[in-house]
């Protein structure tokens, strides 16, 4: 089985300069797990990218992943 929280991981450690204050909760939905990403401040632009694009990036992978699973997954990217 797929660990999917350490793909989320390790494509969000790559993105950013503080790598300690990644932070990534997992919560179990109905349907769907949730992953809640928090990251420093600073570090929030490389994250979601120009209109959103790298964000974007990041939840098709996940989608993908999942889909391989057959699981529902989605991600968001919480303000500090």
């Amino acid at each position: 089985m797929i660990n999917m929280k350490e793909i989320l991981e390790t494509i969000i450690a790559n993105l950013v300069e503080n790598k300690n204050e990644v932070q990534i909760n997992e919560r179990q939905e109905e349907q769907e797990i949730v992953f809640e990403v928090k990251v420093a401040e600073g570090d929030m632009g490389r994250v979601i990218g120009k209109q959103g694009k790298i964000a974007k990036s990041i939840r098709t992978v996940m989608k993908a992943v999942a889909s391989k699973e057959k699981r529902k997954i989605t991600v968001e990217f919480l303000d500090n």
